[in-house]
């Protein structure tokens, strides 16, 4: 069943700190919202992921933060600010979510929904390359 729990990712959240599980929960949440058809997995051994058509999120608990990856080819737009790293990268950008500081939780799940939107077009990589093509 798509947007189903995976206890695995459960499991991730249940062995943090207790701001980081917050943190990512509140992703969690959020990217369910975005659409409920998102699903979970674990990819690279441990790392929660949520899908849709292509990858949407992964989480990472680091020391002081939790990253939120985002796999969009840098589409996505980010009125808000709050896209931290990958400025620069073609495939994928980050969010890093610190303890005691606000999720803009409205701006996340706008970013969460446009790569959810071009997951559905073709992917990002689809998308490029038929705007590079001109089509």
């Amino acid at each position: 069943m798509a947007g189903a729990p995976d206890a695995r990712i459960d499991d991730y959240i249940a062995a943090l700190p207790g701001w980081q599980q917050e943190i990512c929960r509140t992703v969690r949440r959020l990217v369910h919202e975005a659409d409920p058809d998102v699903e979970e997995t674990i990819k690279r051994t441990r790392q929660p992921y949520f899908v849709l058509q292509g990858n949407v999120c992964a989480l990472l608990a680091a020391r002081d933060h939790v990253n939120v990856f985002l796999y969009d080819g840098g589409l996505a737009p980010d009125p808000h600010g709050i896209i931290t790293g990958g400025h620069g990268n073609v495939t994928g950008r980050t969010i890093a979510l610190h303890e005691d500081r606000p999720v803009n939780e409205d701006a996340l799940r706008e970013i969460f929904r446009a790569i959810i939107a071009d997951n559905r077009a073709g992917g990002w990589r689809s998308i490029t390359k038929r705007a590079n093509l001109g089509g």
